[in-house]
């Protein structure tokens, strides 16, 4: 059965993404676009708009053509929309990176995409130079301070952007990775029609958001979520975005109270801080008028806590990088939100659940595989066509490997997942990219990594661990040697030995028989 989305189709504007995020930056003028919350530095939105376009010309004056790809590795800063709506004016493609990323870990996302730029800060400028010089990066800029590469300030240089031809069906504008379902980090190739169609689906689907709000810039804009929800949505609506480099809870709460924040896109960890964390009562969040939760599960008694300790709305989403990304919403109506539910599908978005034994579409309260078709679906991974066919069916179906249902109100909810990955904050990790680092230890015959619950992180990674014969180590020291090698989130933080490691016939681990004897254990 094919749930329907209850919103009227839309018509999407055939654009790209920085002529739609733009399309009202002059009426806005000297509204201050972006603010850097800890310092106040602000750009607004006639210094966006104009910087944008001076990118855009001095990028395509070093030689970037239409296509080719600039990574972004920066933590959120006002600057952020100049490089990335800055390259996509002038016709290229945006890989973001995570700023934890190590170099390798940069290299490998560089190497992939063919990068041919690399926009980075100062305080990342050394690992960005090992990375670009190991992935063949023609040119490396800092926002900043930094020697060995090329002053962020020179692209700022007077230019008119170039002319460019686009057909915003067909081409790429952003290269996110993501896990997908298994495996190694993959490029996800979204166009401008992706990204231009999810604005306008989520803005006419019961998401109502206003020019004179102030919504606070903690989502990672390399992550899908906080690309498009805050980056693009909220510039294309005029409203004034307060970044923060990194969390830390103090900091969050003080800037949320003194720039009089009214909107929060957020991740459940920080919403349990909010509910929980006895220093929340010492700031004023009185403003805050909504809290929209995505990226991994909100439980309804964590919702329900938020909204009535901080007298605010607390809503929830549902969408992955693969739909840019966004796929389900609460309505922000009171009446209407269900909590636990991830919400209704957004306009011009078909659903259905699909039995895992079958493969037959499943109706109201069956639980299966959540398939979602739109045209926020993205064309497929970078140079991966195996995993693309494992993903997106011939008639244009993306399976999730996410396990729902759908009640009698068309409100969809999510229990599981098909797909190994772990969410840890509601940043996604490859268990086998943890596996490939151990199995590079001494001592390290076989190992299994698997999402293992925590109430703070919603996951964190459990490795579990064959030793060789009459080796001896511990499982802090092979955490340090796993941490010594990826992202601070990526690290393992929890170690069992065992004898053998689950696998099928055909030699796969079977961490599906772990992941449900650590919940038997939890539950026991």
């Amino acid at each position: 059965m094919v749930f329907k989305s209850p919103y009227p189709d839309v018509q999407i504007p055939d654009v790209g993404v920085p002529q739609m995020v733009y399309r009202h930056a002059l009426e806005y003028g000297d509204k201050p676009a972006m603010i850097d919350g800890p310092t106040g530095r602000t750009l607004t939105y006639l210094q966006l708009y104009g910087g944008v376009r001076r990118v855009a010309g001095n990028l395509a004056k070093r030689g970037l053509r239409k296509g080719e790809v600039v990574g972004i590795y920066s933590p959120n800063l006002p600057e952020y929309p100049l490089a990335y709506h800055g390259v996509a004016l002038a016709g290229g493609v945006v890989t973001t990176a995570n700023p934890l990323y190590t170099a390798d870990e940069l290299a490998y996302q560089l190497r992939d995409s063919g990068a041919k730029f690399l926009i980075t800060v100062g305080p990342l400028l050394d690992k960005a130079l090992e990375a670009a010089q190991k992935a063949g990066v023609q040119e490396v800029f800092v926002i900043g301070e930094g020697e060995g590469a090329t002053p962020f300030t020179e692209l700022l240089a007077e230019a008119e952007p170039p002319e460019v031809e686009l057909n915003p069906a067909e081409d790429l504008v952003v290269l996110p990775y993501s896990s997908g379902t298994t495996g190694l980090p993959k490029g996800v190739m979204l166009t401008h029609r992706n990204l231009v169609a999810n604005m306008v689906q989520v803005l006419h689907s019961g998401v109502n958001l206003q020019s004179d709000e102030r919504v606070i810039g903690i989502l990672p804009f390399y992550h899908i979520y906080g690309m498009l929800v805050i980056l693009n949505l909220c510039l294309y609506k005029g409203m004034t975005i307060v970044t923060m480099p990194r969390f830390d809870l103090e900091q969050f709460l003080k800037i949320m109270q003194d720039y009089k924040i009214t909107r929060a896109n957020l991740v459940p960890p920080i919403i349990l801080a909010l509910a929980k964390h006895p220093i929340v009562d010492n700031y004023d969040l009185s403003h805050l008028r909504i809290i929209m939760s995505g990226a991994a599960p909100l439980s309804a008694e964590l919702a329900e806590a938020c909204a009535k300790r901080l007298n605010t709305i607390v809503l929830q989403g549902y969408g992955l990088t693969e739909t840019s990304p966004v796929t389900h919403v609460n309505p922000e109506d009171p009446a209407r939100i269900k909590l636990g539910s991830v919400g209704l599908p957004i306009a011009n978005t078909e659903c259905m659940v699909v039995s895992l034994e079958t493969g037959n579409p499943l109706g109201v309260r069956e639980e299966g595989e959540i398939w979602i078709r739109g045209p926020q679906v993205m064309k497929g991974y970078l140079n991966n066509p195996e995993a693309t066919a494992q993903t997106l069916t011939p008639d244009g179906w993306l399976r999730t490997g996410d396990v729902g249902y759908v009640d009698e109100d068309g409100y969809f909810y999510i229990v599981d997942r098909v797909k190994e990955m772990i969410k840890y904050k509601g940043l996604q990790i490859a268990p086998a990219e943890l596996e490939a680092v151990l199995l590079t230890h001494p001592a390290v015959a076989d190992a299994a990594v698997i999402p293992s619950p925590d109430e703070e992180a919603g996951e964190v990674p459990k490795a579990f661990v064959v030793l060789k014969p009459q080796a001896q180590v511990s499982a802090e020291e092979l955490m340090e040697y796993v941490a010594a090698r990826v992202a601070p989130f990526k690290k393992i933080r929890r170690v069992a030995f065992v004898e053998q490691i689950p696998k099928s016939p055909s030699g796969k681990i079977l961490r599906r028989v772990l992941v449900d004897q650590e919940r038997k254990q939890a539950g026991s």
